[in-house]
This record gives structure tokens, C-alpha cells and sequence, in this order.
């Protein structure tokens, strides 16, 4: 998992989703400071540590008091890591058809995005 991780960050797809999502919010007339964090809110669903590493590379980069570096903080704190979460425990019960268990996840993973991009900006800015 980390190796692909790896490889999608060092063949530049994540900075094109980053760099799009950034001019699309740009282009709505909103605030983009947050969006330096997107890649730790990408990553999260996939692995809790990936994400932690990114959160640590762009406190690294940005610095701790940096409104991105704190957005992922709360990024990292108000998601799961849910496709673990759906394997380990629907594996250990032994579910076999999932149905909208991933699709219903996904949504919860996007909510809690969103939420953490909010209460960033009401405590933080």
C-alpha cells in the first residue's frame, strides 16, 4: 500500500487533483488556504499512516501554526481509515457482499472532510 501511495505522489496525480480542486475553488471566489491539506483528506481513506506522514510533511514544510498544516490535523482526527476498517472487520465476521457498506463510507469519509474544513475556519482563521 505504501508503495503505491509512493508511486501515485511521485508521478505528479496528486499535485494535478490538488492543483485542480484549488482552481475550481478559486474560480467559486472562495478561500483556497485550506488546500494544501487535501492530500492528507485523500489519503486517509487508504492509510492512516500515509496520511500521518503527509500531515508530518507539510507541518515540516509549512510549519506547525500554518492554517493548512492545522486543517489536516483536523482532517486526521475527524476521519477513518476506511477501506482497513471495511477489510479487517467485514473479514473477520465474514462478509462476502458488502453492497453499500463502501459507497455509505465514502460519503461519512467526505462529511467528515468537509466538517473539519469548516470548524477549521471557525477556529482557526
Amino acid at each position: 500500500m505504501l508503495v503505491g501511495i509512493a508511486v501515485f505522489r511521485a508521478s505528479g496525480t496528486m499535485d494535478y487533483m490538488v492543483a485542480g480542486i484549488s482552481n475550481a475553488i478559486a474560480f467559486c471566489g472562495l478561500d483556497t488556504s485550506f488546500v494544501d491539506a487535501l492530500p492528507v483528506a485523500f489519503m486517509k481513506p487508504l492509510s492512516g499512516s500515509g496520511a500521518r506522514g503527509l500531515m508530518v510533511d507539510l507541518m515540516n514544510a509549512k510549519g506547525p501554526m500554518d492554517f493548512a498544516a492545522r486543517v489536516a490535523c483536523v482532517i486526521q482526527g475527524s476521519t477513518e481509515t476506511t477501506f482497513y476498517v471495511l477489510a479487517v472487520y467485514f473479514g473477520a465476521v465474514g462478509i462476502k457482499r458488502t453492497r453499500h457498506a463502501l459507497p455509505c463510507a465514502l460519503l461519512a469519509e467526505l462529511a467528515g472532510v468537509v466538517a473539519a474544513i469548516i470548524i477549521s475556519y471557525i477556529f482557526f482563521k
